[in-house]
């Protein structure tokens, strides 16, 4: 049943509303103190559901999409060249779904029910974007807004993908004082969503007997030897009190030379080094070792999540945690970091502080760099957790578990050196979103599934009423209970010859034992099943009877 809306966007104020909301989207990622712009981006981009086609809706999705993404994306044209182009448009295309979707609901379940629907359809469409499907990109979700701006302490237990639910629930809660009786319900909305955005933070749980240690790292992009070792020794001179040294991914772009385990035990330091762990088939692992003070390497981490159309190694099968002398950390490596389905494995095993070697190529340009490090302090916050990341050539970082950032070193910034004093403060805890967001991605895929197969199930219901009724018309009434019982019984019992083929023998004896059954094979206009029913006997079993003077197997028309 279609209802009704209001009124349709006209195409001057649907034009207003698309750039509002890459406006909107641009100055909560530029400027920190503007990052609650991004709810009034999402309101705009659910005003555009007023749309009056799936088509328009769709396109006007897509554009809003593509003027998102692009601008802080454009590192995509140094790397892949005018293919980026096409990846602008595939992230740019869940906008799209996002708008088609919510514009559907509004037609086929009313303006209300349609709204309470859309932080649902936002939050399972960005989740499955952002950690599902094989071009997964987590990168400008709307959470991410608020990685570097204190407002995000009161949404810590929701994380990334919840705090797109609440906004986009507060923009629903706006879009409904549209409707004079749903005012009550707009109001309690809003305040619920300012309580939950302006609560006090608290402060993640600290072990008493946390433990601490100096780590110091050095940011190179694919050293030579020589120039790695200079860089190692500079490092202890200026860190002589640094525990654990850190390097980045692909350190070395083959497997770990023996060199740097002699380096270990001449230095008695332990050392995280990103290189290749090769297997049989010629194939390879990118792998974070673990190398201790005896020059031995006690632990290893692959990547999980290798970069899509790039040559980065096979996906890690497994992630465990490093039982280290201070506690346990998770490593993730680079992209990892960027996944909740990865770095919530290592919140469930106890993770104390996570680790991640990272290869950011210096030619991408300081807005992938900066993008990039949006991540750690986000998921700090998530977390609860301290993370030290080391970059090839910045932004290298070291977060608390409320996601300040204690340390940094820059882009660009070869040779530069990240030092602090990392606290393990307790396992951390995995925000409520680990829940929230497979949940709206099942309600998303449910509500699509039907508005999509809605409109051939109706067209099938058609059609087999028409055959019905063509059949009825053809065999004069065959469907009333006298005709229907000639059919079951009359024929034998009047022609005295049982010699219907089996498959009318067995319709027969089936109808002769609950004549309850021939009455239930009526049409009726409340059971589709039944219409479809009645049609397929109709096609398949015409009623016939043998002619006992024209021999057997002779067949005519039923008579009776």
């Amino acid at each position: 049943m279609n209802h009704a809306v209001d009124s349709e966007l006209k195409m001057p104020t649907a034009v207003l509303h698309a750039g509002g909301a890459v406006a909107a989207f641009h100055l909560a990622y530029h400027w920190d103190a503007l990052a609650l712009m991004i709810g009034f981006y999402l309101f705009a981009v659910a005003s555009l559901m007023r749309l009056g086609s799936v088509r328009k809706a769709f396109y006007f999705g897509l554009a809003v999409g593509f003027g998102v993404y692009a601008p802080p994306l454009e590192f995509f044209w140094t790397v892949f060249g005018p293919t980026a182009v096409v990846l602008w448009v595939v992230l740019g295309f869940w906008h799209g779904i996002f708008v088609a979707l919510a514009r559907q609901c509004r037609v086929r379940f009313g303006w209300s029910w349609a709204v309470l629907a859309l932080p649902f359809l936002w939050t399972g469409l960005e989740y499955f974007r952002s950690e599902v499907y094989h071009l997964r990109f987590s990168w400008l979700s709307a959470g991410f807004a608020f990685s570097d701006s204190e407002l995000y302490s009161p949404f810590r237990w929701l994380g990334v993908y919840g705090i797109g639910f609440l906004l986009m629930t507060l923009a629903s809660g706006i879009l409904l004082a549209r409707r004079r009786k749903m005012a009550l319900a707009c109001a309690l909305s809003i305040v619920a969503a300012c309580v939950l955005i302006f609560a006090p933070a608290e402060d993640p749980a600290k072990r008493p007997d946390a433990k601490s240690l100096r780590v110091a790292g050095v940011q190179l992009e694919f050293p030579m030897p020589s120039e790695l070792k200079e860089a190692l020794n500079d490092l202890v001179v200026r860190e002589p009190d640094a525990d654990l040294i850190l390097l980045s991914e692909y350190t070395f772009a083959g497997p770990l030379p023996d060199w740097v385990k002699d380096w270990c035990r001449d230095n008695q330091r332990h050392m995280i080094i990103g290189a290749h762990d090769n297997v049989e088939n010629g194939d390879y692992y990118n792998t974070a070792f673990v190398i201790d003070p005896k020059g031995e390497i006690v632990f290893k981490q692959a990547k999980s999540v290798p970069i899509q159309f790039f040559k980065d190694g096979l996906a890690a099968p497994t992630q465990k945690v490093w039982d280290s002398p201070w506690g346990k950390m998770g490593i993730g490596i680079c992209y990892d970091l960027s996944y909740r389905d990865v770095m919530d494995q290592f919140v469930a095993q106890g993770a104390e502080a996570l680790i991640a070697p990272t290869m950011d190529v210096e030619d991408w340009g300081r807005e992938q760099h900066h993008l990039h490090a949006r991540v750690a302090p986000m998921r700090s916050m998530e977390y609860g957790l301290p993370i030290v990341r080391l970059a090839s050539s910045g932004v290298s970082q070291l977060t608390t578990p409320t996601g300040e950032v204690m340390a940094e070193a820059p882009f660009p910034g070869q040779r530069k050196i990240l030092a602090g004093d990392l606290t393990l403060a307790g396992g951390g805890q995995v925000p409520i979103d680990r829940i929230l967001a497979p949940l709206a991605f099942g309600v998303t895929a449910l509500l699509a599934a039907f508005l999509v197969f809605e409109p051939g199930l109706i067209w099938m219901r058609n059609r087999v009423r028409a055959v019905a009724r063509s059949s009825t018309q053809r065999f004069g009434g065959l469907w009333s209970g006298p005709l229907l019982n000639c059919w079951s019984v009359g024929c034998v019992s009047r022609c005295g010859q049982d010699s219907y083929p089996s498959s009318y023998a067995l319709t027969q004896r089936t109808l002769q034992r609950d004549s309850n059954r021939a009455v239930g094979l009526q049409l009726r206009p409340a059971s589709v099943w039944a219409e479809a029913v009645a049609a397929w006997v109709t096609q398949r079993f015409r009623p016939r009877v043998c002619d006992p003077s024209g021999g057997a197997g002779r067949w005519l028309p039923c008579r009776h």
